[in-house]
């Protein structure tokens, strides 16, 4: 499989990555274990974490995604052949990118995983608390020791990102060589309008998160009234706006013309933007899984392309 490299840290990664918020969640661990054996059997290798998934559910506090991930690491023996990339600085009980607080997450971190080094560690959030000197000059210790190979920033805004881009070209450390935006079909000005010319100009890997939006692009919800009652509404319900509907309308129509998924098409379509290396996606099952990796494959034709580009302007 063709890989991209992300940025220039000599990383790369093939072209969709597993999000692992739903492993120790919706998927348990023996699910969880199949669903990453088939991930790198088909030729995938890099699965993205946080220290902060999945304390949002009743009864789960934290940390559960990393102890999976952690214990089939150890189980498989396969830490040399996927591409780790975690977070910090959301989770309530290791909450913004101190230095202090960067030194022992990592070690929580490399604890649950079961690891002692990460490919890519993201500063999940960006804490204007922080002098950013302070925070990169953090991660520049992670790196020297060799705790960490990259350095990622995610939800950052294009002017931020380019602020501390600045400082690491200044003082001599370390650059966030990956960024992690919130991209998709539906959520694409933040990121067009700023992020993607910032990521091209520096050459930075790209990973989009809430790829599918949610579950939006998946086509399983046609309009507004299919979400009563179900879990999905408080997530969903934005996106059945004008425009919402001309996207989905789109997606579904362009799935039909090239007999595909409607969620394989919307991963097709972010494949083609020249600032992305690679979506990010979950599954909870081994069928949605193969749907998923199977978009990586699809090439969707100009004339497709064009009428979703129209759709979701």
């Amino acid at each position: 499989m063709q890989k991209r490299e992300l940025g220039r840290s000599g990383i790369a990664i093939a072209p969709l990555v597993f999000g692992g918020n739903v492993f120790g969640w919706t998927a348990d661990e023996d699910r969880s274990f199949a669903l990453l054996d088939r991930f790198v059997e088909r030729g995938f290798n890099a699965i993205d974490t946080a220290d902060v998934y999945a304390s949002w559910a009743p009864g789960l506090s934290g940390g559960e995604s990393e102890t999976v991930i952690g214990n089939w690491l150890a189980r498989r023996g396969r830490r040399d052949d996927v591409v780790v990339m975690t977070k910090v600085g959301m989770w309530d009980s290791r909450k913004g990118l101190t230095a202090a607080n960067i030194e022992a997450a990592v070690e929580d971190s490399l604890r649950r995983l079961r690891t002692d080094y990460l490919d890519v560690y993201f500063a999940h959030v960006d804490d204007e608390s922080v002098p950013l000197e302070e925070t990169l000059g953090a991660f520049a210790k992670l790196v020297e020791s060799g705790k960490v190979r990259a350095i990622g920033a995610s939800n950052y805004t294009a002017d931020r990102l380019g602020t501390a881009l600045a400082i690491s070209r200044d003082q001599g450390l370390p650059r966030y060589e990956v960024i992690q935006p919130l991209y998709n079909l539906y959520d694409r000005a933040d990121f067009e309008s700023g992020l993607a010319g910032v990521a091209q100009e520096h050459d930075l890997g790209v990973v989009s998160y809430f790829s599918l939006a949610s579950g939006f692009l998946t086509g399983k919800y046609r309009k507004a009234e299919d979400l009563e009652g179900k879990p999905r509404a408080a997530f969903l319900g934005k996106y059945f706006d004008e425009r919402g509907q001309r996207v989905l309308d789109a997606l579904l129509a362009v799935a039909e013309e090239v007999s595909a998924r409607p969620a394989q098409v919307a991963l097709a379509w972010l494949l083609t933007r020249p600032a992305l290396t690679a979506p990010i996606a979950s599954a909870t099952d081994l069928g949605q899984l193969d749907e998923l990796l199977d978009a990586v494959d699809l090439t969707l034709p100009e004339a497709a392309l064009e009428r979703l580009a129209t759709a979701s302007r």
